[in-house]
């Protein structure tokens, strides 16, 4: 009986990660769809609490939507304009730099050879040093971004078919609450601490990225407002996001300024960066992402491999989304929300296992007291108590 148990649990584990594939290379197939729709969907949770405020304040329900709606929209064509104008000015200078490129390859390839490695390999490699491949790598990075910010059109039709439609949510899932209390509950937690995470990592974003190009006009690094909005943008990707944004400021700051200006970008990254995502994002996001470490860096290569470089953006939001449907939702499931990192619960179920623990100890103890207390009387009166 065990044995058929198990091998109708391993069945069922299979399926599922078969069904998963098959999802994810579907929603890869139609990304240029989906990645707008969800974006879409993330701006119009973060932007609810303003229209609800407005109409608060007595505006129309039209005027509010659409305020909010306007406000989403400049920002978003604000950014096109800020990242079509950076990376135009990069491509502009980068011949200028071909030459210290050709000396950089050299000088690699030789470590390389003395490593042991192989001519064709480090030939390979040499390829992506050249400006040109330079430039079509950093075209490919941008593209992704490229194709859902320059499809605006799209992105502001579903901005106010879903910002209108919001206006019904409420009721909706007061309708639902008798029946389903267990999915309302985790959709309303999802929208609180999705919209928490990303508002707070967008600002934190925007200060970040803006001292970080402070910093290296200072220090007179090439196309440093590019580099600040590549870590504004990286800074929505955890983990990883501090290595992709600090290697372009980098190398073209050892260009211009050599090693001194390489340590002065190392540190200026590293103060500033760590103070904003280790010390303050956490403390303002709290337990509203709840998602361990190891977890959180698959989320980042799994949707960056299904959505591409907005996927990795998009992680965090993502993941909580398929926690909130396929756990939150569950009262069977939720068991596992601290093995994927809810510290809350898993500190509960530690203080609850520390408390067992110090009962049984005490316990343990008391049986040792009296027993011990009991060897001590003499041989009489041990007789006259039994």
């Amino acid at each position: 009986m065990t044995t058929l148990a198990a091998s109708h649990r391993g069945t069922m584990i299979l399926v599922a990660l078969a069904a998963a594939t098959v999802v994810a290379v579907g929603m890869g197939m139609i990304s240029s769809i989906l990645v707008p729709v969800l974006l879409t969907l993330v701006l119009t949770i973060c932007a609810h609490p303003v229209r609800v405020a407005l109409e608060r304040w007595g505006f129309p329900h039209g005027l509010a939507t659409g305020s909010v709606v306007l406000v989403v929209f400049l920002f978003l064509a604000g950014f096109v304009v800020a990242l079509v104008i950076a990376f135009t000015q990069f491509v502009g200078m980068l011949p200028q730099y071909a030459g210290q490129l050709a000396d950089l390859g050299s000088k690699i390839g030789e470590w390389l050879g003395k490593l042991g490695i192989g001519q064709d390999q480090i030939q390979a490699l040499l390829k992506g040093i050249d400006p040109n491949s330079i430039v079509d790598f950093a075209t490919g990075l941008f593209g992704g971004l490229f194709n859902v910010t320059t499809s605006l059109i799209v992105v502001l039709t579903m901005l106010i078919l879903m910002a209108a439609d919001a206006m019904y949510v409420p009721t909706i899932l007061r309708q639902l609450l008798g029946t389903h209390q267990e999915l309302v509950v985790s959709l309303a937690a999802y929208a609180s601490n999705v919209r928490r995470y990303m508002v707070v990592t967008t600002m934190l974003g925007i200060v970040q990225g803006a001292l970080n190009t402070v910093a290296l006009v200072i220090m007179g690094v090439p196309a440093a407002v590019l580099w600040g909005l590549l870590a504004f943008l990286c800074s929505f990707i955890p983990n990883v996001g501090y290595f992709l944004a600090i290697i372009p400021p980098i190398v073209f700051g050892f260009f211009v300024g050599g090693w001194p200006t390489v340590i002065g970008v190392i540190i200026t990254y590293a103060v500033i960066n760590g103070v904003v995502q280790s010390i303050i994002q956490p403390k303002v996001v709290g337990n509203a992402v709840a998602l361990s470490q190891s977890l959180t860096f698959l989320s980042v290569l799994f949707w960056a491999v299904v959505f591409g470089p907005m996927g990795a953006i998009l992680a965090i939001p993502l993941t909580l989304l398929a926690r909130a449907i396929l756990v939150d939702s569950d009262p069977d499931a939720r068991k596992w929300r601290p093995a994927i990192g809810d510290i809350a619960e898993a500190r509960r179920l530690i203080m609850q296992d520390d408390a067992a623990a110090k009962a049984v100890r005490r316990a343990r103890r008391r049986a040792r007291e009296a027993g011990a207390s009991l060897e001590a009387q003499p041989s009489e009166d041990r007789a006259s108590t039994g």
